[in-house]
């Protein structure tokens, strides 16, 4: 089985263009599983041709076992379902056991983002006259601006952007390619933070491609990311569950908010599928009815005794 998941993880890699960090999260998944199998069938030697539904189910029900979160449950079923599939193509087995393996059902949380005036005064956090403050202000400049992922902001080299017309080529998720605006301030922000790059001395004297990069003159990593936004989130004062993703988020909500159609803002996000960015729809959906209830004088809320009151002092059940 090893052998079978190495032969899978190079496909990822080779074929389907993967990028490393979707081949270590197989890597990880897979990885489980067959330790699961090899534990609890420890007399049976299991391979590929041997794992039936039935062995899969107890997985699941280990994994629920375990106290595994339902996302982590299932991807974990996502990964094994996925290296089946590769197996029948291969015609290293007949059919595929995970086919009516059930994931369970996904709390539909809708994404955490940033009003306009909070971006505002995130985006005000880094002081402008420290260098690595320089680095910062662009950085959280480019993430609201273009909506970047936080790997694709890392990623980001000298070569990939047109200062002239102020857009970028990123690479995504899968290494696929895609065009990304900056607006006039973010451009703003990040010419400030490469006249001040120049003086970051470079790593064993190599000068490197990389956008940004930390004192120590390598590109800067996600985790990297992470940590200086909690830094101004805490100076700011603001609401601790940001993440650089929160901007992502913020960035495709503002836009919809706006009049921007869907299609476009999929195209922006790099989303393969539509259905991933209308949950974005249900943000600004939401919003607008919060506002609706607000304004409106036939709006209907509830008193403290459940009954329907509408701002007129009408009541109704």
């Amino acid at each position: 089985m090893d052998e079978a998941v190495a032969e899978f993880l190079r496909s990822l890699a080779l074929e389907k263009n993967a990028s490393e960090h979707t081949v270590k999260s197989y890597r990880e998944d897979l990885t489980q599983a067959l330790e699961f199998f090899r534990t609890k069938y420890e007399g049976q030697k299991l391979g590929p041709t041997q794992i039936t539904s039935r062995h899969l189910r107890a997985f699941t029900v280990w994994l629920h076992e375990q106290g595994y979160a339902k996302t982590t449950i299932a991807r974990r079923i996502a990964a094994v379902r996925t290296w089946f599939k590769f197996l029948c193509r291969q015609g290293l087995v007949a059919a595929n056991p995970a086919d009516g393996l059930r994931a369970p059902r996904q709390d539909k949380n809708l994404p955490h983002f940033l009003a306009e005036d909070a971006i505002d005064k995130l985006l005000q956090a880094p002081p402008a006259h420290e260098l690595m403050g320089l680095r910062d202000r662009a950085i959280l400049e480019i993430l609201y601006s273009a909506g970047l992922r936080v790997s694709e902001l890392t990623g980001l080299n000298l070569a990939d952007i047109d200062f002239d017309s102020g857009v970028a080529t990123i690479r995504g998720k899968g290494k696929k390619e895609r065009l990304a605006f900056f607006g006039s301030a973010s451009l703003r922000a990040l010419k400030n933070w490469l006249h001040a790059r120049e003086s970051v001395p470079a790593d064993k004297g190599k000068k490197t491609e990389a956008v940004f990069l930390n004192k120590n003159g390598t590109r800067l990593t996600s985790r990297s990311v992470g940590r200086l936004l909690e830094k101004y989130l805490l100076q700011a004062g603001m609401d601790s569950r940001t993440s650089p993703h929160t901007l992502r988020h913020s960035f495709a909500t503002h836009l919809l908010d706006r009049g921007a159609d869907i299609r476009s803002v999929q195209e922006l996000l790099g989303h393969s599928s539509l259905a991933t960015t209308q949950i974005y729809t249900h943000v600004t959906t939401q919003r607008l009815k919060e506002r609706y209830d607000q304004a409106h004088p036939r709006a209907k809320r509830m008193d403290s005794q459940g009954t329907a009151e509408d701002l007129s002092g009408d009541k109704t059940r």
